[in-house]
């Protein structure tokens, strides 16, 4: 409630504004720190002398703070539907805050980027999650025709998910549906291949139809989940982890059905054996395939794609040899997300891009997809030790492709090593100021201290 007199009104108006900020920010997918980071800075611009906001996957609880009266508010926001371009749009808002900004001036704003059209038709969304499979099906020693079979079923379970989004179904069962449908299509695939090409077509291994399901795997909320975590706050990345996986529940239970109707195995597939530069230039064309293709999957503008994928490539190539050479593999993926969440925050500082929209896509091709459905299939199946052992794989590699990002994180942004900041007193940061540059707002930042926060942040 408030308290105060006749600036209640003024109040109430700049504390709508901040909370539809972050409200925005929140259902764009992005992390805690992200929110609270955007809209510390509008309501500093706004003139509101203290911010205090709670954030969860779907509600904020904001109280602000202004001559000597107060307002808290709540507000619920829909289960986040990852867009980012929504997210670099307003994170462009929130640097260019200055003060003196009206509540009716970033209302407007905000106004033109909630209008924002998606930067690609379902046609080409759907082509980007079936390359994404495709390509994540060799990335785990597919062949040609898993490949094939797995970017055709990702194809039409995206398609069946995009269209059953428009009746505003449950999201579990959303999912269930399209895990349901893209593993249909991979079984489908197999019998046409074999009827068009008998002679050339072999058999296709039956694990691989778990590649085919990867577009639903909830990479966004999964991240954000463990560098929430890492930062203490328990209310954001705990309902985010619990989210991440009902999510996983859903899509495995749909993939173990159609594997339990047609007697379908979860076993590993053996490597190729393709000679070192072929398997290389390969591994390239793969990978930077399969991250752009996540990356127009969550609307990630063409220019943005094209970097994260490039990030991508690198790092995942470079862990796959390194793996193969006999390296551990959790060390592996520590430094390949390490890699990528230096190279994001380099990269974010140039486009200028949030770090989130740059990093997740990039890690999202190195998830352990196998042996999370041979953990899930197994305890269906009541085989603790199965469940057990892929289980610790599986979880193993989640948390250290996290921990990667936190290091990157930890290393580059002093607030990750120091106490939670004051969200109204945010300080200047290098992309603040050259987006106000680049608008004709040329005056010094108030604070030169090297921003907690200059990559863009997670």
């Amino acid at each position: 409630m408030a308290a105060g007199s006749g600036s209640d009104a003024s109040l109430a108006a700049k504390s709508d504004a901040v909370c539809r900020m972050g409200s925005l920010m929140l259902s764009a997918g992005t992390g805690s720190y992200r929110v609270k980071a955007a809209m510390g800075r509008v309501a500093e611009a706004l003139g509101i002398e203290q911010l205090e906001a709670q954030v969860s996957l779907t509600e904020i609880v904001v109280t602000t703070r202004d001559a000597g009266g107060f307002r808290t508010q709540v507000v619920e926001v829909p289960v986040p539907v990852v867009n980012a371009d929504r997210i670099s749009a307003l994170m462009r808002v929130s640097l260019r805050a200055t003060a003196g900004l009206g509540a009716t001036d970033l209302q407007r704003q905000l106004d033109r980027v909630e209008a924002r059209r998606q930067l690609y038709p379902s046609a080409v969304v759907v082509a980007g999650a079936a390359a994404a499979c495709a390509a994540f099906a060799f990335l785990n020693n597919g062949r040609w025709q898993e490949c094939l079979a797995a970017g055709l079923a990702a194809a039409c379970g995206k398609l069946v998910q995009l269209k059953l989004r428009r009746f505003r179904l449950n999201q579990l069962a959303i999912v269930a549906l399209a895990a349901v449908t893209a593993c249909l299509a991979y079984v489908v695939s197999a019998d046409v291949l074999h009827w068009a090409l008998p002679a050339a077509a072999e058999p296709l291994h039956e694990a691989a139809f778990t590649s085919a399901i990867l577009f639903l795997v909830p990479g966004f909320p999964l991240l954000t989940a463990a560098l929430d975590l890492a930062r203490f706050d328990f209310t954001s990345g705990i309902s985010r982890l619990l989210y991440a996986t009902m999510i996983t529940l859903a899509a495995a239970l749909g993939a173990w059905l159609v594997a339990w109707g047609f007697g379908l195995s979860p076993a590993e597939i053996e490597p190729l054996g393709l000679p070192s530069w072929t398997l290389l230039g390969l591994r390239v064309l793969a990978s930077f395939a399969g991250v752009y293709g996540f990356a127009v999957t969550f609307n990630t503008p063409s220019r943005v794609a094209a970097a994260t994928a490039t990030i991508g490539t690198v790092a995942n190539v470079a862990r796959l040899f390194a793996v193969d050479a006999g390296w551990n593999p959790l060390l592996c993926a520590v430094a390949a997300t390490t890699l990528i969440g230096l190279l994001a925050g380099w990269a974010g500082q140039r486009l200028p891009a949030p770090r989130i929209i740059l990093s997740v896509p990039a890690v999202l091709i190195m998830i352990p997809g196998a042996s999370t459905y041979r953990a899930l299939v197994a305890m269906i199946n009541r085989d603790p030790l199965n469940a057990l052992t892929n289980g610790s794989v599986a979880l193993g590699i989640v948390v250290a492709l996290a921990a990667g990002l936190a290091i990157a994180r930890m290393l580059t942004d002093p607030a990750w090593i120091s106490a939670n900041p004051t969200w109204t007193r945010m300080p200047r940061t290098r992309a603040q100021q050259s987006l106000r540059l680049a608008a004709g707002q040329d005056t010094p930042p108030a604070d030169p201290t090297p921003p907690p926060d200059a990559q863009g942040g997670v």
